[in-house]
């Protein structure tokens, strides 16, 4: 299938895109919805990272490598975030981040404990929704935690709809991002209450600078202060950006900072710690009385009847912007030009609800985009600032790849369960991408052969939790599907991943074929490494693992080879 040739306002912000004329993807939805329990955010000596930075430590540490937060949205970079923080007035923390059980907490492995949904969304984000529902009682963290951990594995998941909290009412909270241009980000936000009284709600938009500077290698530090109208946002690299704000909400100061006294019971330097919007709004504590920080929120109490709702507007711009008339003509002109884009996809006799099947899935693969960061030989040996890590880390996991130096947008398998690339998925995503954004599908295949991930070897690194690890060679097939997709035209994209892949195979027959009979080896190569034991491990009998579905994809990756190579 090839893109429809039908012109309109998507597609050519598209081509100025891709002929370099105007960033559109400067911002995006690069935000994760969990930045906790990664792999790049564990020091610990024996590799436990679910242990080792919990749910309970994400509102109380900063992080090292990239942001989480709800319905987030930040610049390519992640030098700045946007995003939603909540309240219903009874949970003993505040809403920032989508929760759910670790991996050895879920009686079936890592499961969110959340209802959100990526409703809409334009390649270029000119246009994005996202809806989430919160309970207007008390949000069961602890009786998803003990009831899941009394489960065995041969027993359903627990999930948040059978505690019964919805039953009280909850809260709809949609929000809908329009770009006036490039560097024009408009945020409407609305709320409803789907309860059966009057209820109040906290609203809170969050402005949050990632940290750079507490590592030792950047000491400058960028600043967030009021402005009239809303705030200013003031860094070295991304330059000057006003958040424009309705009405004159509570403006609420803190530095994006880890509390020290709270997580490793020292004393604080003289910081209002990032966890302290939580603990000003919860229980009264004190944040920064002079209205200066790197992180802050601006609260909205909304009260509203049953089934009412309300509008607020927000826009993140290089100077304060329009609320009114004009946000209205972008956000209905962002919106007309998605449904154009969207019916240009769809097959003539394609139903309605299939469209929208369709666009929701396609919504799906755009939100999923995040702001990946992760330094390999940094993380082994530690920050300048920060105390080395253990010595034990110096031979574990990922210690061969010390050349990794990724700070990119990549397409997740989830931003929850998995907010790290996998090289695999990573093939399998940019299908469909193919369909929306050919330009984006091919760099994103071409960036995991660049020699910042690819091994000297010429191995693929696999996944953050094991970069070692041997998974399907789907990238030659997904090049040549996402060619086609775009029209059969870019050869020199071809070009590109065919030279780097001739490496890659070469390191399979060299690596994964130890007597040369053309049957491989490999280890994590079924769908998901389904079997009775684990294929990547070193396995307690001597010999080889050989293994037939391995020995398969290398008969693809061979087809597939010999087709680019007669493209070519």
């Amino acid at each position: 299938m090839t893109l429809p040739s039908s012109d309109g306002k998507e597609r050519e912000r598209l081509r100025e895109l891709a002929e370099g004329r105007a960033a559109w993807h400067h911002w995006g939805p690069y935000v994760s919805e969990r930045g906790w329990g990664t792999v790049r955010e564990d020091y610990s000596d024996d590799g436990d990272a679910w242990r080792y930075f919990t749910h309970d430590h994400a509102r109380s540490r900063a992080y090292r490598w990239n942001e989480d937060g709800l319905a987030g949205i930040s610049d390519d970079e992640q030098y700045l975030c946007l995003s939603l923080a909540l309240w219903n007035g009874r949970d003993a923390i505040l809403k920032e981040r989508i929760f759910g059980l670790a991996g050895p907490e879920g009686n079936h492995g890592e499961d969110a404990k959340e209802y959100w949904w990526y409703l809409d969304a334009t390649p270029t984000h000119s246009w994005l929704r996202w809806r989430y529902v919160y309970p207007q009682a008390t949000f069961p963290y602890l009786r998803l935690v003990d009831e899941n951990a009394r489960r065995t594995r041969q027993d359903p998941e627990f999930e948040l709809a059978d505690t019964g909290v919805f039953d009280a009412g909850y809260w709809e909270i949609t929000a809908e991002y329009a770009k006036a241009d490039p560097e024009d980000v408009l945020l409407r936000l609305t709320v409803r209450n789907a309860g059966r009284d009057h209820a109040t709600l906290d609203l809170m938009p969050q402005l949050t600078f990632r940290n750079t500077w507490s590592w030792g290698e950047d000491p400058r530090r960028p600043q967030i202060k009021p402005a009239p109208q809303g705030l200013l946002a003031e860094h070295l690299v991304l330059g000057r950006r006003v958040l424009t704000l309705p009405g004159t909400p509570e403006l609420i100061f803190c530095d994006n900072e880890s509390n020290a006294e709270r997580l490793f019971g020292t004393a604080n330097p003289d910081i209002f710690p990032k966890d302290s919007i939580n603990d000003y709004i919860v229980r009264g504590a004190t944040v920064n009385p002079n209205k200066v920080g790197t992180r802050v929120a601006a609260r909205y109490q909304l009260t509203l009847p049953s089934g009412g709702s309300t509008e607020l507007r927000l826009r993140l711009a290089p100077d304060r912007r329009d609320l009114g008339d004009e946000f209205t003509e972008v956000m209905t002109a962002r919106q007309q030009e998605a449904d154009e884009f969207h019916a240009s996809l769809v097959p003539e006799g394609v139903s309605p609800d299939r469209a929208l099947i369709a666009r929701s899935a396609l919504a799906g693969v755009i939100w999923s985009k995040q702001y990946y960061h992760y330094n390999v030989g940094r993380w082994l040996d530690g920050d300048p600032a920060e105390p080395p890590p253990p010595a034990g880390r110096l031979g574990g996991r990922n210690a061969g790849w010390r050349h990794f130096d990724a700070a990119d947008v990549l397409i997740m398998p989830d931003k929850w369960e998995y907010p790290w690339y996998a090289a695999w998925d990573l093939a399998f995503h940019c299908i469909p991408m193919a369909h929306v954004d050919p330009e984006f599908a091919k760099n994103q295949l071409v960036l995991l052969l660049r020699e910042w991930y690819m091994h000297p070897s010429g191995q693929l690194p696999a996944h953050e939790w094991q970069f070692s690890d041997v998974n399907p060679p789907m990238h030659a097939w997904a090049a040549l599907r996402v060619w086609e997709i775009d029209g059969r035209r870019d050869r020199r994209f071809l070009a590109r991943v065919f030279h780097k892949l001739l490496l890659n195979f070469t390191w399979w027959v060299n690596r994964k074929d130890a007597l040369g009979s053309n049957v491989f080896e490999g280890g994590f190569l079924g769908m998901d490494n389904i079997a009775p034991f684990d294929r990547s491990a070193v396995q307690p009998a001597s010999g080889l693992l050989e293994q037939s579905d391995g020995t398969a994809w290398m008969a693809l990756y061979c087809l597939t080879l010999l087709e680019l190579s007669l493209t070519l």
